[in-house]
Order: structure tokens, then C-alpha cells, then sequence
């Protein structure tokens, strides 16, 4: 029988007391909080107007947060009355990360008001407040003992984390309500963020990674996921509900705009998540499916730049011929090359997506036949009007304005729910556990009688029409469609690598990973524009350190995170002592075992 080894917890790496590193993260943590209410800077020109004593703003707010967070977990660790649950298993990572979060918004806030308005007598009070005490705090959590386990088999062992208890059902609907509401507060605070404050953008970004790590090491995502589990359906519609809202929060085209892409996007990644999450197949030519279905929208939409412009489908009709196009070519391309595995379909996919580029490119007439108007693409695509509702008006709704953006974010939002559906239904069923067992291994999945070709055949053409489901809307929302951004790479979205990037990042084989994934990719950018010219490396680098530490994405498939970090512990021994053996000669890995 094996043996269970007990695990005790290690001192810190600062020599101190247990209860006075406890004193300094609260303290810490304190005038963290303190400093946000007194001036940062003696001039406004720095983003967010940080001159003001009892007024916090930009970078403040984002202090507040993370100071607040950081004393709150601090205080978990006197088991304070009521707080048990924002760290169930007493871990100190979390107050660690916490107190990271608080030390980088504060520290990253001095060091761009100084630089900023050249020199460090642009700093007032505040902001050495606020840089002391998150440095006390955070040297306090680094004096705490540290657990036994490591961190990376914390996140990957969920028995660590004690199981919740069940609560009524109307609680714990009430808890995922309260959740979906603070993280669309969170994308509204983070969309909402003027493009040239790209410093409170930052600030933005260092709390939420700290944060969000702090809660997953605390196990709060963990508990989250199993009430999502319980209440699927009520989880799912506070979701869409959220979004719903997000557009009479915003009151922004800008942002509205931004919300249309993005969801463009998401609804594009997770056809491919189909693709590539459940079925296994690498597909580097996908975007060509998105550009099938936004042409033959454009040709249909009535357009004078169409070469049939006396045709106007109605939207309905215009969806499924974008579907139906997509599902087509789909068809084709999957036909005679899914017979090819690996690095080869990957190849030929590449070579498809390239083709389609080029073949619009050239059919104006001159290089080829009459149809696509070239690289001028076709323009002027008109509004959509559906029983009478015409998406390029602004619409007063219960007292707010919706603009443009702000009609098609909805009715884009209508069609990532039905994409959504489409694919938890399609996941869950024969087919979707057949597209698994190819995935794992097609060789042990046709051997039990699976034909994997047209298993793959089907996958292949259901996520076709669901990015052409997507093209048709994009076509209208941009009033114009063109070859440039149906490419492998570059530098404007969607491309084929960037939605593959939106599957990896936010994780294969999940719902929610692809829209996360889309979001982050489509939003960075845009709101960090000094990294233009350097924003591919700065993706690569996040990539390379994603797949080292997480490769299985931010939200990772439970199957898919056993398959990654199976092999974590096959490096530590082992001890079985048999009888009749000496202790020395039985010693194995979990792998030999």
C-alpha cells in the first residue's frame, strides 16, 4: 500500500513572526487605501486627474480595489467571522498575489507620474503613501509561512480545495447573480478606458491578472464552476443578460463598436473551437469561411457595388446563403483533404485560406471573372432592416439612446447565443463524443468502429457555417467587405492566426475560453495602442509564457488540464514498501506505478 505523505508548512522567506507579518499586510494594505483619498500629483495633466484629496479617480480607484482585496484575504488568515469563504483552503497565495496586485498598481503609478511629467517632484504624498505601504504589505505576505504544496499543484489539484456546502437554490442563484455583475462591471470599467490613458489601461490590467490569480489560488473559480454546474441554464442566461445590459452602460458607440467586433470574433473561434478543441484538427485557414459568408452576404445585401446589385435578400434569406456558402466550401476543402493528419491538413488549410484571399483578390474582371470588384471589395452595404427595424437608426429604449453599433451589438449578441447553443448541444451528443474519442486517438477511435472521416467531415463543415453565420454580420456592420483581412497573419483582426490565438488563449474545448480569449486579443490592442509597432512581439512573448505555465488556456476543459499536467508529478517517488523487499529496492515513480 502506498504511503500518504503529510505536508508542513515552510517559513517565509522573511524571518519574522507569523502574527506580525499578519500586522504588516493590514497595515499595509491600510495605507494603501488611505493614500488613494490624498493627491498624487500637483498637476492634472497625468490621466485621471490625480490632484484632489478626498476624491479618488483613474489609477486611485484601481488602488482602492486592490488594497481593499489584499486586506480582506489578510484578514481571512485571523479567520475573521464571515470571511471563510473568499479563501476556503487558509492558502497564503492569495494574500500574496493580492498584495502583488496593490504593490504593482502602486508602484507602476509613481514610476509613470514621474517619467510622465520628468521627475519625482512631480509626486506628492499620496503617491509615496501608496508605494510604502503596498511594499509593507507585500513584505508582510513574503514573512508568511509558506504551504507545503507547491503552487502549480495547488491549481492543479482540486481536492486541496475543501468542497463547498450546499446551499438553497435561490442563494446560490443570488451568488452567481452577484458574480456575473461585478465581472461586467469589470469589462465595463476596462472597455470604457480612454484609448490615450493607456497608463490607467495598465494599472487596469495588473489588478485584474493579480486579482483574478489570487481568487483561482484561493479557489473561489473552482467553487464558482461547480454553481455554475448546478444552475447551468440560470448561469448561461445571467451571462447573455449581462451582455444584453452592456450597451446601456456603455452609451458609447466607440465602445458598442468594439463589443460588434468582438463578438464577431468569439462566435468565429468557437466554430473553429469545434475544429480545433473538439475534434483535434489544426486548421490555419479558417478565416477564409468568415470571408465566404461576408461576400456572399454582400452580394445578396443589394449593394450597388455587387454584381448582382439589383438583389436584395432580406436578412433571414441572407444568413442562411451566407451559412449555406460556407457549409459548401466547407464540404469541398473537408472532402479531400481530412484523409490527411497533423502537420499536413495543417499545411492545406494554410494553402485554402491563402487561395480564397487571392482569388477574391483577382475576380474584378480584368485577372478573372466579374464578381468580387477585386481588392476594392465591395462597399456601401446597406443598414439591415428587420419588421421594420432599421439597425443604422439610433432607437430610444427605456430612456437610453442606442446608436448603431449599440443595434447590431444585440443582434450579433442573438447569434452568439444560438452559436453557443449550437455548440453545447453538438459537444454533448454521439457526435460530439465522437469528435473526443478522434481527438485522443483516431486510430483506437475507428478500431471501435467510428468512421473518422466523416466524423471529421461533419466538424469541419458545421464550424464553416457557423463562421459564415457570423461573415453575414460583419459584412453589414463594416458597410463593406475586402480581401485585406483574410489573411493567415497581420496586423488587423480576424485573421486565421488570431482566432486560433483566441482558442489556445482562452481555452480548447470550452464555451466561455474563445470568447475570453477573442475579448483579450481584440482589446489589448486597442486600448495599448503605444505597443503598435511592437504588438506581435509582445503577443508572442504572452503566448510563450501562456503555454509554459498554462497551456491548456486561462479557462481550461477539465479533461484537457488532466491530459497537460499528467505527467507533473511522474518526477516525485514514490514509496511502496512491500513485503520480503528492502525499503530501498521498491522505490517507483507515480509513472512506473
Amino acid at each position: 500500500m502506498a504511503t500518504t505523505e503529510t505536508t508542513t508548512p515552510e517559513r517565509g522567506l522573511i524571518a519574522l513572526p507569523e502574527s506580525a507579518a499578519r500586522v504588516l499586510v493590514a497595515i499595509g494594505a491600510i495605507a494603501t487605501i488611505a493614500s488613494t483619498f490624498m493627491s498624487w500629483t500637483y498637476t492634472s495633466d497625468f490621466p485621471g486627474d490625480l490632484t484632489y484629496y478626498g476624491s479618488p479617480a483613474g489609477l486611485q480607484v484601481l488602488d482602492i480595489v486592490a488594497g481593499a482585496l489584499t486586506l480582506l484575504f489578510a484578514l481571512t488568515l485571523w479567520n475573521v467571522r464571515g470571511l471563510g469563504w473568499l479563501n476556503p483552503a487558509g492558502a497564503t497565495q492569495p494574500v500574496v498575489l493580492a498584495a502583488a496586485s496593490a504593490f504593482a498598481v502602486s508602484w507602476f503609478s509613481a514610476i509613470a507620474i514621474a517619467v510622465d511629467l520628468k521627475g519625482l517632484v512631480a509626486l506628492d504624498p499620496g503617491a509615496y503613501l501608496a508605494a510604502v505601504g503596498s511594499l509593507v504589505a507585500l513584505l508582510g505576505t513574503l514573512a508568511l509561512p509558506k504551504p507545503g504544496d507547491t503552487f502549480k499543484d495547488y491549481i492543479t489539484k482540486p481536492d486541496l480545495i475543501p468542497p463547498a456546502a450546499k446551499l438553497a437554490g435561490w442563494i446560490e442563484r443570488l451568488i452567481v447573480t452577484a458574480a456575473t455583475a461585478v465581472a461586467l462591471i469589470v469589462f465595463n470599467y476596462g472597455i470604457g478606458v480612454d484609448p490615450d490613458a493607456s497608463e490607467t489601461f495598465l494599472g487596469y490590467l495588473f489588478l485584474v491578472v493579480f486579482g483574478a490569480w489570487a481568487l483561482l489560488t484561493a479557489g473561489l473559480f473552482d467553487r464558482f464552476a461547480q454553481l455554475n454546474a448546478r444552475h447551468k441554464g440560470f448561469a448561461t442566461s445571467m451571462a447573455f443578460l449581462a451582455a444584453a445590459i452592456f450597451p446601456f452602460l456603455a452609451n458609447n458607440e466607440h465602445n458598442s463598436n468594439l463589443g460588434v467586433n468582438i463578438l464577431v470574433v468569439a462566435t468565429v473561434a468557437l466554430g473553429l473551437n469545434i475544429v480545433v478543441g473538439l475534434t483535434g484538427l489544426l486548421d490555419l485557414g479558417y478565416v477564409a469561411f468568415l470571408g465566404v459568408g461576408a461576400y456572399a452576404a454582400a452580394l445578396v445585401s443589394g449593394s450597388e457595388f455587387s454584381r448582382f446589385s439589383g438583389v436584395q435578400f432580406p436578412f433571414w434569406a441572407a444568413m442562411l446563403t451566407g451559412m449555406a456558402a460556407s457549409l459548401v466550401f466547407g464540404v469541398l476543402i473537408g472532402a479531400p483533404t481530412l484523409r490527411l493528419r497533423g502537420d499536413y491538413l495543417a499545411i492545406v488549410t494554410l494553402g485554402f485560406g491563402e487561395i480564397f484571399r487571392i482569388a477574391v483578390n483577382n475576380m474584378d474582371g480584368t485577372s478573372g471573372p466579374n464578381l468580387t470588384n477585386g481588392p476594392n471589395g465591395i462597399s456601401m452595404i446597406p443598414d439591415l432592416d428587420i419588421f421594420g427595424f432599421n439597425f443604422g437608426a439610433e432607437h430610444n429604449i427605456l430612456g437610453f439612446a442606442l446608436g448603431r453599433f449599440a443595434n447590431y451589438f444585440l443582434l450579433m449578441l442573438l447569434i452568439t447565443a444560438v452559436v453557443v447553443v449550437v455548440f453545447n448541444r453538438a459537444a454533448d451528443s454521439r457526435i460530439g463524443r465522437s469528435w473526443i474519442a478522434i481527438r485522443e486517438d483516431e486510430t483506437a477511435a475507428t478500431a471501435m468502429g467510428i468512421n473518422g472521416f466523416r466524423v471529421k467531415l461533419i466538424a469541419f463543415a458545421l464550424g464553416a457555417s457557423l463562421a459564415g453565420l457570423a461573415g453575414t454580420v460583419s459584412a453589414h456592420v463594416g458597410y463593406s467587405v475586402n480581401p485585406a483581412p483574410y489573411q493567415f497573419a497581420g496586423s488587423v483582426p480576424p485573421n486565421s492566426a488570431f482566432l486560433l490565438a483566441a482558442v489556445v488563449l482562452g481555452g480548447m474545448g470550452t464555451v466561455n475560453g474563445p470568447i475570453l480569449g477573442a475579448t483579450l486579443l481584440y482589446l489589448l490592442p486597442e486600448k495599448l495602442s503605444f505597443l503598435k509597432e511592437y504588438e506581435l512581439l509582445a503577443f508572442g512573448i504572452a503566448l510563450v509564457i501562456l503555454m509554459r505555465f498554462r497551456p491548456e488556456g486561462i479557462i481550461a476543459n477539465r479533461r484537457r488540464q488532466l491530459e497537460f499536467h499528467v505527467s507533473d508529478d511522474s518526477d516525485k517517488a514514490v514509496h511502496i514498501p512491500e513485503q520480503g523487499l528492502p525499503d530501498s529496492t521498491v522505490g517507483v515513480t507515480k509513472a512506473g506505478a
